[in-house]
């Protein structure tokens, strides 16, 4: 395969899943080109300067949250503030911008974890997204600590937890695997009993059923890297559209290359021409 890769479409977020170690693929337009495989291997991207909206395939100047043109940015739930800030959600108030599409997003189950990827963070996801998100946040380990009803309830669980915790990735302490050794099980005991007291006023005001601790296994996550980077330079398909250089590693939604990293969810929906060099 390496060698004959030469494909052009437009780049979404690479799918991934949780073997060891982690497997990607990298999606242009229909494509899926698996990556580990790749990895010492020279590489390019060409951007021809074309961007489109991944909803309404409307051509854009600029990407606004990942890939959306500004018309959807200002209209869509998915970009809503309340996506960033849960806790903001304002769908029982009956001013969700796509009640359908809250229901079927955030009016499920979610899950309130802990997560190594540069150091201790809460986060939440749904049910069903675990463990891709743990993945595309760099995760070497996470651990479920409670399943809760809604999202806006898991986004209340997250601010009583982010007294204690912090809730971002250091994204370049992330890439170079300067990441310490913890142990998620007794980090989920010890903020349980911190946020105890938020938690039983949330079971008083949403019912006993709305949330519960779970006792759920961490799991252990390895990445394709052949070598870490001393420096984090990152690509910018914008301001170069050309990038080129040997992949030394994957990690998160990162391609690690010899010339810099280039962070493939933010350039979700830019056309692009994929080679493999040698």
């Amino acid at each position: 395969m390496t060698g004959t890769v030469d494909v052009t479409g437009r780049l979404r977020k690479m799918p991934a899943e949780a073997a060891n170690p982690v497997a990607y693929n990298l999606a242009v337009g229909d494509t899926r080109i698996p990556m580990n495989e790749l990895v010492g291997h020279r590489l390019r991207f060409d951007f021809d300067g074309v961007i489109r909206c991944i909803h309404c395939d409307r051509k854009t100047k600029k990407s606004f949250n990942q890939g959306f043109c500004y018309p959807c940015f200002r209209k869509l739930a998915a970009c809503d503030s309340c996506i960033m800030s849960p806790e903001k959600c304002h769908y029982h108030l009956g001013t969700c911008r796509e009640p359908e599409w809250g229901e079927r997003h955030c009016m499920v189950e979610h899950v309130v974890y802990l997560a190594n990827s540069s150091g201790l963070k809460v986060g939440i996801t749904r049910g069903t997204q675990v463990p891709t998100r743990w993945i595309d946040q760099g995760a070497v380990d996470a651990v479920p600590m409670l399943r809760v009803a809604t999202r806006y309830l898991a986004g209340l669980v997250e601010v009583a937890c982010k007294q204690h915790v912090a809730d971002r990735t250091n994204w370049r302490a992330m890439l170079k695997g300067d990441v310490p050794e913890l142990d998620l099980v007794t980090e989920r005991s010890r903020i349980l009993a911190l946020i105890e007291d938020d938690l039983t006023g949330l079971r008083q005001q949403h019912g006993d059923d709305s949330l519960r601790v779970v006792d759920e296994a961490a799991l252990g996550l390895a990445y394709p890297v052949e070598t870490w980077p001393a420096k984090v330079k990152p690509h910018n398909l914008d301001k170069t559209p050309e990038v080129e250089g040997r992949l030394e590693g994957i990690k998160g939604q990162y391609l690690m290359l010899d010339t810099g990293v280039i962070n493939i969810r933010k350039f979700t929906g830019y056309e692009v021409r994929f080679r493999v060099l040698d």
